[in-house]
């Protein structure tokens, strides 16, 4: 039987104490009233969680748009839940830390699965370089990329732990591949109520016995329930009755390997066409992400004959790099002109937002 969002399980533990819906109910005024600053955000989120609506009002990140505010069904949280527990094999009992800020999806839905798995979450102060207590084992974590960079001393005390909110670097990805953790990268978003897909990215060096690079599968595969397909513009569509009742059309371009698995290539609102053929823009930064140590992105200005020209845009204050940082790309992957700022624009987030940055650079005319 599904639990209901109503419900707390009898095994749900916050910072090591049991409590009831009640109790829960009183120790979100508490952390509302005189908690610390991230314990306020999971206040007022067990508040929202313990009343007596069905939804609750979620804002999205921006990283595709304006933020929004929307309206989430409590009971397609729960089944969200339910598919990571089944994915991942957490049982009631089980061990779970809480590092992320929780006025956004991902780390609410870090309480939701304790309060319905019945997992025991400890909270840390969502920095990014969680402070949690390596003498006690967790079995599950969700981190994003910098707050694992950051940990790697300490994470192998973690069995699983999901990676999101940004890309993953390859740079990051060889670090990991001897961790004792289970990392796996994933993809969602809040209209999805957090992930749909995740796909693993260490410990092939250990399993296959060869370099990283050329067994790291590039699929993701789907949670339990959720099915996929595509567009006329080769963009995902996510069918999950259970946590949406129509089906989700994103604008991700995909490769479709089967009804369960895909891989991502790259946004529609990203992609270049320049002297008609079509580029994208991410493949390109995963392949200069280990020769540029500032954050950059790739995409592109008008071009009178080509349509659009590739440019490489730089978050620095220092002069422009080498081109030979380029060695490597093909004739079409490589960008025609480099331009710097001083601080790209950034959604709440912290996702950059590429258009608005290439628009203090008066480029889009």
């Amino acid at each position: 039987m599904t639990p209901k969002y109503n419900k707390v399980h009898i095994r749900f533990k916050l910072n090591g104490i049991h409590y009831t819906y009640e109790g829960l109910m009183e120790v979100a005024y508490s952390f509302v009233k005189e908690g610390a600053p991230y314990e306020v955000l999971i206040g007022e989120f067990l508040l929202d969680w313990l009343d007596n609506n069905d939804y609750i009002v979620i804002n999205t990140s921006g990283s595709t748009g304006k933020p929004k505010s929307m309206s989430v069904n409590k009971q397609a949280m729960v089944n969200s839940a339910i598919a990571t527990g089944d994915f991942f094999n957490l049982n009631p009992g089980d061990k779970a830390l809480h590092c992320l800020p929780s006025n956004f999806i991902a780390g609410k839905m870090m309480l939701v699965r304790a309060i319905i798995l019945g997992l025991e979450l400890d909270l840390v102060t969502p920095t990014s370089q969680p402070n949690f207590n390596i003498d006690i084992h967790y079995d599950f974590c969700a981190m994003i990329p910098l707050q694992l960079q950051n940990s790697l001393d300490t994470c192998h005390h973690i069995k699983t732990i999901i990676v999101g909110g940004a890309a993953v670097s390859n740079t990051l990805k060889k670090m990991i591949q001897n961790l004792n953790s289970n990392v796996y990268e994933t993809y969602g978003m809040t209209e999805t109520v957090t992930h749909i897909a995740v796909k693993k990215i260490n410990k092939f060096n250990k399993e296959k016995g060869c370099d990283a690079e050329l067994v790291e599968t590039s699929y993701f595969q789907t949670l339990p329930n959720i099915s996929i397909s595509q567009d006329e513009r080769d963009c995902l569509i996510i069918d999950a009755p259970k946590l949406s009742k129509d089906k989700i059309i994103t604008n991700d371009i995909v490769k479709c390997i089967s009804k369960s698995e895909f891989e991502w290539l790259g946004r529609y609102d990203n992609v270049i066409n320049s002297g008609g053929l079509k580029i994208f823009p991410e493949a390109i930064e995963v392949k200069l992400q280990d020769k540029i140590k500032e954050r950059f992105f790739i995409s592109s200005i008008p071009h009178e004959t080509l349509g659009e020209q590739l440019v490489l845009v730089l978050e620095s204050d220092s002069k422009k790099p080498d081109k030979s940082i380029f060695l490597g790309l093909n004739k079409l992957e490589k960008p025609k002109k480099i331009y710097t700022v001083k601080r790209f624009i950034e959604t709440p987030s912290g996702k950059v937002q590429r258009k608005k940055t290439l628009e203090l650079l008066d480029l889009l005319a």
